[in-house]
């Protein structure tokens, strides 16, 4: 091997090194700044996502255990012994809502008489949601009740849950406040507030008051996850669009199409007596033929 060849290899050897050392300060100058931009990224994408979330301050499965819904709310185990939690509801499949969390329907707290729920809450704007569904009655005016706000303001007058959505259905109420200055504002009332906001659950002459869950977030009724529209909605729409439009012939197609479907009891007979008709006639026209020919003999006589 000649010197000339030597030095070729050595010369190679040292630009494949050149080059190796030139990709990796490439690689870290790369890293290194696009580790914070990378960084920046994250935390705006973080930033964002939580400003999308609900900030719930506080969440309970009244009557039930631990729960987190498809929203992301951690429902707590109910904490309150007064009254009696019942789970009654898990008999019957709850509409109007996911069978995840239809769990937040079928458990509940009763008492026989008013009842309360107690939480801590700083100064913000605030939205009360309270969840409800009917298990046990089956017509209106059996379980009717009132909810009280610090017990000076009455947020929900007369709640009957079956009138409201039936039997078996899930049912939310939402109810906006604002806690400022040591004043709870609700309904465009003000009072005193002293730290604590007291929910209760005011009983009347219609069975026992109930609560199947509620929650709280800060922000506004717009930010609250809402149920899908009742069956009954559609209804009330279609009615209304019917009594709009005097013309509109959709009911009665839709009775010709009932009664071009309807069973009937036995075959369809047109004239019931036609048969007594034909066996009525059938010895007269026996007569007549038979007295044809005898006034034709009569007639050659």
């Amino acid at each position: 091997m000649t010197i000339a060849t030597i030095s070729n290899n050595r010369s190679r050897s040292m630009q494949s090194k050149s080059v190796a050392v030139h990709v990796i300060n490439c690689l870290c100058t790369v890293l290194l700044t696009s580790y914070p931009i990378s960084l920046a990224f994250l935390l705006l994408l973080s930033l964002v996502t939580s400003s999308q979330a609900l900030e719930v301050m506080w969440a309970v499965n009244c009557g039930g255990h631990h729960h987190i819904d498809e929203n992301g709310i951690q429902y707590l185990e109910d904490p309150l012994r007064t009254g009696i939690a019942s789970d009654y509801g898990k008999a019957l499949s709850i509409q109007r809502v996911s069978r995840h969390d239809a769990i937040l329907y079928q458990t509940e707290r009763y008492h026989t008489n008013s009842f309360s729920y107690e939480v801590n809450l700083p100064d913000g704007d605030f939205v009360l949601v309270m969840k409800f569904a009917e298990v046990y009655f089956t017509s209106s005016r059996q379980k009717v009740f009132n909810i009280m706000l610090n017990d000076q303001h009455v947020v929900v007058r007369d709640l009957d849950i079956f009138d409201k959505v039936g039997l078996g259905r899930a049912h939310d109420e939402i109810i906006p406040f604002t806690i400022r200055n040591g004043k709870l504002v609700v309904i465009n009332e003000a009072s005193t507030f002293n730290n604590v906001l007291r929910v209760t659950f005011v009983k009347t002459h219609y069975d026992n008051p109930k609560i199947n869950a509620l929650y709280i977030i800060r922000g506004r009724a717009d930010d609250v996850p809402k149920l899908p529209p009742l069956f009954s909605d559609d209804m009330q729409q279609q009615q209304a669009r019917r009594k709009v439009d005097p013309f509109d012939d959709s009911d009665l197609a839709a009775d010709k199409q009932k009664t071009k479907f309807n069973k009937r009891s036995g075959a369809l007979v047109e004239d019931p007596y036609a048969d007594q008709d034909a066996n009525f006639f059938w010895p007269i026209f026996c007569s007549v033929v038979a007295f044809i020919p005898i006034l034709i003999c009569l007639c050659k006589m």
